[in-house]
């Protein structure tokens, strides 16, 4: 594989990210690779940038991100294609989706140059509403109520189906968002592998078991005012009775990977 261009990306806020990043940005430049660094960082030689929406107009071969998931999820939020991620656990928490810690790096550079690594593709969503698109996610979308003194009824399309009752929010999950929110509330692990998703019910007034459906058009309809959230960290809002529409997004997420594993989030768990 070819490293033209790089990107690093670190922890919003983190000190060891942001200097670990340098550390990074200078292995890539001793490779010959035009390199990319998110403001604050700055290294001699790096095209330092103002944000990562500035990413969108590079043609890159690769982003490397420092820090935990949520770094993980706002980078993915940002590239519109099918630019692969390596991930690496600087400072995060479980670092579930990350590949490897950053005493592995350079073995990870010279097995990535010489071809010895795979390609792991994650099926993203996308939610809209009012003729307006909002950012991909990669984990889930959360549609919850704002008004917490009422009990909304949410009724959601899917194919041919319709269910409707009485509840806080739901939340629309993909195989890979599946050990995170959807599972806490009794959902289904499923392979990160499969192109489906999962319907996970928050607080039904009668039990309604989560729903695993092919990865088409789901339509969610609220009787009052909600949030539409994006993996955690991006918040719109929807009027009552606005449909939300939710499908796959059209490209997916993508992975560097150097190891073979099962059910890699299971792993990281500690299942």
């Amino acid at each position: 594989m070819k490293l033209k261009k790089v990107a690093i990306v670190s922890k919003v806020g983190s000190k060891e990210s942001e200097e670990t990043a340098k550390d990074v940005a200078k292995k890539f430049l001793a490779k010959k690779s035009k390199v990319y660094t998110i403001a604050p960082i700055q290294v001699e030689g790096a095209v330092r940038i103002d944000s990562l929406e500035e990413l969108k107009k590079e043609n890159l071969d690769l982003v490397v991100t420092l820090g935990g998931d949520g770094t993980t999820l706002r980078v993915f939020r940002y590239l519109e294609n099918e630019t692969p991620i390596l991930t690496i656990n600087v400072g995060g928490n479980r670092g579930i989706l990350s590949e490897i810690t950053i005493e592995e790096l350079d073995e990870a550079i010279n097995q990535i140059l010489k071809g010895k690594f795979f390609l792991d593709k994650r099926i993203r969503v996308v939610a809209s509403c009012g003729g307006k698109e909002f950012p991909p996610a990669l984990n889930e979308i959360y549609i919850s109520r704002t008004n917490l003194t009422k009990t909304a009824e949410i009724e959601i399309k899917f194919q041919n189906d319709t269910v409707k009752q009485k509840m806080d929010g739901v939340i629309i999950a993909t195989p890979s968002g599946s050990t995170g929110h959807s599972f806490s509330l009794g959902g289904p692990i499923l392979h990160e592998s499969l192109d489906v998703l999962i319907i996970t019910p928050v607080a039904p007034v009668y039990r309604l078991e989560s729903i695993v459906v092919p990865d088409e058009k789901i339509e969610i309809i609220s009787s009052h005012d909600c949030n539409i959230v994006m993996d955690a960290q991006v918040v719109k809002s929807a009027g009552y009775e606005e449909p939300i529409i939710i499908k796959k997004y059209k490209k997916p997420a993508v992975f560097i990977r150097l190891k073979k594993r099962g059910l890699r989030q299971m792993s990281k768990l500690g299942f």
